[in-house]
């Protein structure tokens, strides 16, 4: 255990966050699934334990992701596109359709199933990441830069958004994030961005879930006019919030979770609230936040542009999704399925999300590696100096 810990590496503050948002999202998730344990006829602790080993492997992922050097994942990323886009498109056409929504595939064997677009968010960030360090001579250059790279974002945001829109905005407003800062011309930004706008109007209007994505932006926007059962998930939520008030009812006493959609995963942030107050919830927002700031210096310390563009990406997502998660909670947003980053009850998303982390911390890993040699360097010529 001690040749572990002394094997750990990078920011200290984003392993604490790891820590606390794990145990919090236990807590959480054990209160939560007091209902739907009911309902299945079996022992609460069950979805607990599932949980558990879920969060300790995606720990275990991030430790050996966070071990490997960030260069490498330049390479693994080509492989992961590889695999991504097909992967996408049997999802749409083969994959297990629930909600009228086909995002899963099941593995075979372990009979395991995972959402495509977990492993789409890491390939695509991973491949912006290298195309842009590896393009920035010739970063102006349409044929050999812009193109490809356009052509990555759009094709995986198509894919992703037919079966769910939520993850694949985020997604191309993070891939828009990653291009402004790889020193793509404001022109060429604005060509992607209309060709995203105009790819969204089609899946808004003739994809296969156009009523879904209709009724719940109709139901944000006009609540008082739609069927109270369209609303019913927001309006559960917003009762938890007003019941938990400053300080909460304390954990595991929530009573929403017996009549709120999913308090587990994607309205985990009202029940937290319900249970820990505005206190608790002010407390997660800060967690993110610190997790942004951490991030943010480990971009401005990484002297290579793939780790650079690399971190910022994987912060950039993971922070984005948490927070549109949690104005999903609050009714800052229309109702989607995005879950809230290792806090959420999931099964292959802890683990993709922990492989965020992971590289997340590989890079600051390096940092700190290149910090030490350079000191060692000073040190070691500073003393025939003063001998």
């Amino acid at each position: 255990m001690e040749r572990i810990i002394s094997k750990t590496k990078g920011d200290r503050w984003i392993w604490l966050i790891v820590i606390l948002l794990s145990v919090w999202s236990l807590l959480a998730v054990y209160s939560a699934t007091g209902t739907l344990a009911y309902k299945k006829g079996v022992a609460s602790e069950q979805f607990l334990i599932k949980h558990l080993v879920m969060i300790v492997g995606g720990i275990a992922l991030m430790y050996f992701s966070h071990l490997l050097d960030y260069r490498y994942y330049a390479g693994i990323s080509k492989i992961l596109m590889v695999i991504t886009i097909p992967l996408l498109a049997y999802t749409l056409l083969f994959g297990a359709n629930v909600n009228e929504a086909s995002r899963w595939v099941t593995i075979p064997i372990i009979n395991q199933t995972f959402q495509t677009s977990d492993l789409a968010k890491l390939a695509l960030i991973t491949f912006l990441a290298r195309s842009l360090s590896k393009k920035q001579e010739n970063i102006k250059d349409v044929k050999k830069a812009f193109l490809p790279i356009m052509g990555s974002v759009c094709g995986v945001f198509v894919l992703i958004a037919l079966a769910n829109l939520s993850t694949a905005l985020m997604l191309f407003g993070v891939s828009i994030l990653l291009l402004i800062i790889g020193r793509i011309s404001i022109k060429q930004i604005s060509i992607v961005c209309l060709a995203g706008l105009i790819l969204l109007s089609g899946v808004m209007l003739l994809g296969p879930r156009r009523k879904t994505y209709i009724s719940r932006i109709e139901t944000f926007l006009h609540p008082e006019r739609v069927d109270p059962d369209k609303s019913f998930q927001a309006n559960q939520a917003k009762i938890a919030i007003a019941i938990g008030g400053v300080f909460g009812k304390g954990p595991g006493n929530s009573t929403q979770r017996n009549y709120l959609p999913h308090p587990y995963s994607d309205f985990v942030f009202a029940l937290i609230i319900e249970e820990y107050g505005m206190i608790g919830g002010v407390g997660l927002v800060l967690l993110y936040l610190v997790f942004l700031y951490r991030c943010v210096l480990i971009v401005t310390q990484s002297p290579k542009a793939f780790g650079a563009l690399l971190a910022a990406g994987l912060s950039f997502s993971l922070t984005i999704q948490a927070f549109a998660n949690m104005a999903v909670a609050v009714g800052l947003g229309p109702v989607t399925g995005v879950p809230l980053p290792l806090v959420s009850m999931g099964g292959t998303s802890i683990l993709f999300t922990s492989v965020a982390f992971g590289i997340i911390l590989s890079v600051s890993r390096d940092n700190d590696e290149k910090k030490e040699k350079s000191l060692e360097k000073v040190i070691v010529g500073e003393i025939p100096a003063m001998a």
